[in-house]
């Protein structure tokens, strides 16, 4: 066993040994790659040349390499010496081309176009040759080559002369759009007629190029019509809208109809661009008619050049009137449900070929982008009749390409609906819990103006505007920052993060404090990536900035202190600088001084040498925000912890920062212009202003919230007060009815109490007693409704408040099987278990009451 280990060891020992000789056989080619001494004198050229003198050296006899670095500098030679250039270097630059490659050719168009574009004086010879150039390469049997070449004319004809164009450009253009010449050059044709048409009169136009213009319109290929039907609106605008009347619109009516598709997107194109040179008659007799047949054949059988007709539909119908508009929204919608059936109310894809599925949902896509200008189209105001159910459909769609190309859109949608926008409420929080990130990505772009706007009642965004249903935008939210955390792309969680920002416009401070504020904790002591957690402390920095709870303030202040500050890893002490620096910006010098910089100051002596360095980096931010001479103490803390460094500080990196910071700190005030100081302190008592009107809006709300709590206390009370005595003066009339309708009643009544005060008499009490059984006797002969003068006994009101409640306690003392209607009322109703006999008791109270108010009326 031990022989075949060693018997594997060794071979895979020579394997590697073998891994090594092939690799040095790699490197010998490269070694034999090197310039021989033969070949090195071939690149030697004579110092003593000068530049032109060598440029035709090197184009005469030199390397490839050579020749190509003469053509790229050859602007910089025309500027030197342009005669002794153009009688020396070009003619042999011409010869060279003949029989360059590919890369040559390039370079050398390249810096033709940069010498006619060049602000050199020309003159007409030497402009004459360079063209001849460029003409005769067009030609080239490369077609990328002769494409950089027309690149280069059709550039060159912006600076040349009109003169030089005709003569040099325009002469052997007739024959190169004959149909003798090759196709690619009369393509070429086609896009010069269309450059050169913007630089002359409508009658050169006229006189000069349209024959050559309807000759191209007719020709036999379908890519020479295709190529002069694009062309035509720069005719167009260089003949006038007269002509063009006459003249372009025939011809595009004609390829309108060709059978090539092509053919027909480019005049449909052309004639879209077209439409504002057309009047309204034009457009209703001609144009109208032909772009709804073009539509139709399109959605019948051409679906590849519906891709093209959805991506320009926006602007087609912004162009035409009013009168049409109702068939061309109807086939927009046709549009934006192509390839989809509806079941359930949900969008869900027919089985179509892949290649045809992809068509629609391109032709969907095209419909999401122009979903803005058909809103515009149909009128804001009747949206939700005529494409709510269209906007909804392209936010469920099965395709992720048209529900981003929704969501990019989505704030032009909700800045166009104004008051209207809770229309789409339900959308925006389908699209910010949309399963795919690249949907939430584009909702992002816009998201402050689309949440600031969909908040509001088109009125501003003030907190009194807000009617969107926040409990379910703040789960939105919530679940949305949560998803991009959980994916790959940090650059989407930084930017989510980067837009919750505007939350404090959006939602109220408490939705803020509980849902959000310990989820950014989170993400600056938990995430991996420095820019997310950097950017959460920023948006923590938004919401304290913008909080309007004193307690909720200081609870924030004071977490930032226990988990950043002093947090056990170093890595949240880090943030805690970082969020220092955003808080100087965001806040004033004396909120920061108050609340932040001695946390800050404190961090010298923290055991890592990182977080050491990055204060010794803050001091110049932190000295700046100190004011003088109220601050004197925070300054001479700040001195205080720059001679402990200097002093005991021991990490090298550490003591080289803090030497140059200290040479900072001494020019600040010297250096410093004093206009840039002047802004700096206006900018300070601005954000100071703020803060203190923030906090008199706080002290206002709250004053408010306590006084709608005090009326609505006092409105309670004042109904609670208007039941009872409501209750009472219905009593009241019952009683006072009884008494002079049924004497009988009345005589019942009188015999009861007259019982009840016999057997209250009879009971053994004390003196204290004695005086309130005489209350309650005056009370009871008081509520009879006699008149006899001899019933009053009057007695003074300070002998019965001592003793009102002593008759409930001494009573409970009595027989243990009292009569229940020879006790008092108030005795009865707090020792009564039966609940009829509490009902009972009560009645009799506002009898008595009644009575009472009966006898003294009858008195008086």
């Amino acid at each position: 066993m031990f022989i075949g280990k060693m018997t594997l060891s060794q071979s895979s020992l020579f394997g590697q040994i073998d891994d090594l000789q092939d690799l040095t056989f790699i490197e010998r080619p490269i070694r034999r790659s090197l310039k021989t001494a033969e070949e090195i004198d071939k690149l030697t050229v004579d110092e003593d040349l000068n530049d032109i003198e060598r440029a035709v050296y090197l184009l005469s006899s030199g390397q490839d390499v050579q020749r190509a670095s003469v053509i790229v500098n050859l602007p910089s030679l025309v500027r030197q010496n342009p005669a002794e250039t153009f009688r020396r270097v070009v003619p042999k630059v011409r010869e060279v081309l003949h029989v360059a490659g590919a890369d040559m050719q390039l370079a050398a168009a390249g810096s033709f176009l940069t010498v006619l574009q060049d602000d050199i004086v020309l003159i007409q010879t030497h402009t004459h040759s360079i063209l001849q150039i460029v003409l005769l390469n067009l030609d080239h049997r490369d077609g990328v080559v002769s494409s950089a070449w027309l690149e280069t004319l059709l550039s060159a004809i912006d600076a040349l002369p009109k003169e030089t164009i005709r003569q040099e450009i325009l002469s052997p253009l007739v024959s190169k759009a004959q149909l003798s010449q090759s196709v690619a050059a009369r393509l070429a044709s086609c896009r010069i007629l269309g450059k050169a048409a913007a630089k002359f009169e409508s009658s050169v136009v006229k006189k000069d190029l349209l024959p050559v213009v309807r000759s191209l319109c007719q020709d036999v290929e379908y890519e020479v019509r295709s190529c002069m039907c694009r062309q035509l609106e720069s005719i167009a605008r260089g003949i006038g809208m007269d002509h063009t009347k006459v003249v372009v619109l025939p011809e595009l009516v004609e390829l309108a109809q060709d059978e090539g598709s092509t053919v027909r997107l480019a005049a449909f194109d052309t004639i879209i661009n077209l439409l504002e040179m057309f009047d309204s008659d034009d457009r209703t007799r001609v144009i109208f008619p032909l772009v709804k047949t073009f539509c139709e054949k399109c959605f019948k059988a051409d679906e590849a050049v519906l891709a093209s007709l959805s991506y320009q539909y926006g602007k087609m119908c912004h162009g035409l009137s009013d009168e049409q508009h109702l068939w061309f929204l109807e086939f927009y919608k046709k549009l934006c449900c192509l390839g989809l059936q509806h079941e359930n109310g949900h969008c869900e894809s027919q089985p179509y070929p892949l290649e045809l599925e992809n068509k629609y949902a391109l032709v969907r896509t095209n419909c999401a982008y122009n979903f803005p200008a058909m809103m515009l189209f149909a009128d804001p105001n009747h949206f939700l009749s005529e494409l709510y159910r269209t906007f909804s459909s392209l936010c469920h769609d099965p395709e992720i390409s048209v529900r981003r190309t929704a969501a990019e859109g989505f704030h032009e949608v909700v800045k166009l609906l104004g008051p209207n926008v809770h229309y789409v409420h339900k959308e925006l929080i389908i699209l910010l819990q949309d399963d795919s990130l690249e949907v939430l990505d584009a909702l992002l772009n816009h998201l402050q103006d689309t949440l600031e706007l969909a908040t509001s009642r088109g009125e501003g965004t003030g907190p009194e505007s807000k009617q969107v249903n926040v409990p379910e935008l703040v789960p939105a939210l919530v679940a949305a920052e949560q998803k991009a955390a959980s994916s790959l792309r940090w650059r989407v969680h930084e930017k989510l993060l980067q837009r919750y920002s505007c939350l404090p416009r959006v939602i109220t401070g408490d939705q803020i404090y509980f849902r959000f504020l310990q989820r950014m904790f989170g993400i600056i002591t938990t995430n991996s990536v420095l820019p997310v957690q950097r950017e959460a402390a920023r948006t923590l920095c938004m919401f304290l900035r913008y909080n309007r709870k004193q307690e909720q303030r200081q609870e924030i202040i004071s977490k930032i202190t226990q988990e950043l500050a002093q947090g056990r890893s170093y890595w949240n002490r880090l943030r805690f600088l970082d969020l220092c620096e955003i808080a100087i910006d965001l806040f004033s010098k004396s909120y920061f001084c108050k609340y932040f910089l001695i946390q800050a100051l404190e961090l010298v002596s923290d055991p890592v040498a990182n977080v050491r360095y990055k204060l010794c980096h803050m001091l110049p931010r932190l000295r700046s925000t100190i004011r003088l001479p109220a601050d004197k103490h925070l300054l001479q803390q700040l001195e205080f912890c720059v001679r402990k460094l200097l002093c005991r500080e021991k990490d090298k990196d550490v003591v080289a920062t803090v030497r140059k910071t200290v040479l900072e700190l001494d020019k600040m005030d010297i250096t410093e212009p004093y206009h840039k100081r002047h802004e700096r302190d206006l900018l300070d008592q601005k954000k100071e202003k703020e803060e203190n009107l923030l906090l008199e809006m706080e002290l206002l709300e709250r004053q408010q919230s306590e006084a709608k709590l005090a009326g609505e206390k006092h409105a309670d009370k004042k109904r609670r007060d208007s039941k009872t005595s409501l209750s009472g003066s219905k009593g009241m009339s019952g009683s006072t009815s009884g008494a002079t309708l049924s004497t009988s009643a009345g005589k019942e009544m009188r015999r009861a109490k007259l019982a009840r005060s016999r057997s209250l008499s009879s009971h053994p009490s004390t003196p204290k007693m004695a005086n309130s059984d005489k209350t309650l006797k005056v009370k009871e002969s008081g509520s009879c409704p006699g008149s006899g003068k001899s019933s009053i006994i009057p007695i003074n009101d300070d002998t019965l408040r001592p003793h009102h409640f002593n008759v409930a306690s001494s009573s409970s003392s009595l027989s243990p099987t009292p009569s229940t209607s020879s006790m008092p009322v108030l005795i009865r109703s707090n020792t009564s278990s039966n609940g009829s006999k509490d009902i009972q008791s009560r009645k009799l109270t506002i009898q008595r009451k009644s009575n009472s108010f009966g006898m003294q009326s009858g008195r008086e």
